[in-house]
């Protein structure tokens, strides 16, 4: 048989590969032995719950503290971009400090196309050539006409330099704070409409509100760039302040205590606005020291927040042209 022969070759000798002649040194029996209990998640670095468990650690012990989650959030986010060609050309046309213009490759150019173009490089902004994917990306639905305009994150006053603003400029500060106001174009018509009616500023909270995206640029018509925002991070305890320091607290509400006409403000007024639909906050409403409703001759039961802001702002700033 195969098995027997004798001949040379035929019989494996020990200590080859195919006759194992030595122990493992019990690595084979220690290979098979249990590695007992799987960790906790919160054990093991590379799992979400680790990382969750390790930033709450450092949040309780004030790591990142003096940085608002806002403000976070905000350089997470990076810069905002302004599309569509009528856009562009606005916010470029208003001053808006831009940083770059992107333009489609292979795009129709137009007489809009050509103004920004030519009204970025006379700025000294960046002009940048774009694949259309790049574009895409830039937008949610891909409605960018072939431009974009690059806008860095927008830098808030603090709400007391804010004031102080105010009073430094002369005359008698006159600001409006919003409390629940979430839609960007609403915040940007009312910085338009403050700056246009000879206002200081305005004053927003950090939280649950909408902030100086790029739409709220567009709306503003670039007085964004001009009139100072602040974000406070407990509007309430702001506005308390601002009333020690002798601002009068005015909120806007259809079923107001005192009528637009029969009010007098000429002196340091803070226009406190709400939102259409949810008004004014409890504890918002409560600071005030009056409550303006707007008399409308029409059966509308209220305005919208941007509207109503520039009623009051337009009378106020009407009376104190014939101080």
């Amino acid at each position: 048989m195969a098995g027997n022969s004798k001949r040379k070759g035929a019989v494996r000798k020990d200590g080859t590969k195919k006759g194992q002649v030595a122990g493992s040194g019990g690595n084979r029996r220690r290979g098979l032995e249990g590695r007992g209990a799987t960790p906790k998640a919160v054990d093991r670095p590379y799992h979400a719950a680790h990382k969750r468990a390790k930033a709450a650690s450092a949040s309780a012990t004030g790591a990142g503290r003096g940085r608002s989650t806002a403000a976070k959030r905000r350089d997470e986010e990076g810069p905002e971009y302004v599309l569509g060609r009528n856009p562009v050309v606005e916010c470029l046309r208003a001053g808006v400090p831009a940083t770059a213009l992107y333009v489609m490759i292979g795009g129709t150019p137009d007489e809009r196309v050509s103004e920004a173009v030519k009204m970025a490089g006379d700025k000294g902004i960046a002009i940048l050539e774009a694949q259309k994917s790049e574009l895409d990306r830039m937008s949610t639905n891909g409605l960018h006409q072939g431009i974009a305009l690059q806008v860095p994150p927008y830098r808030y006053t603090h709400p007391s330099d804010l004031m102080q603003l105010a009073v430094d400029s002369g005359t008698p500060p006159l600001l409006v704070a919003l409390d629940n106001i979430t839609d960007p174009r609403n915040l940007g018509a009312v910085i338009r409409s403050v700056a246009a009616f000879g206002g200081h500023g305005v004053v927003i909270p950090q939280r649950r509100s909408a902030s100086v995206t790029a739409v709220a640029w567009r709306t503003s018509a670039g007085a964004a760039a001009r009139l100072p925002v602040a974000q406070a991070a407990n509007l309430t305890r702001t506005l308390k302040d601002w009333a020690a320091d002798g601002a009068q607290l005015v909120g806007l509400d259809a079923d107001g205590d005192t009528e637009l006409d029969s009010y007098d403000g000429t002196g340091p007024t803070v226009i406190v606005v709400g939102s259409e639909g949810k008004g004014l906050s409890r504890l918002v409403r409560e600071s005030c020291d009056s409550i303006l409703s707007i008399p409308m001759a029409g059966p509308v039961e209220s305005l919208n927040a941007s509207v109503a802001a520039g009623v009051v702002l337009a009378e106020f700033a009407r009376q104190r042209r014939q101080v």
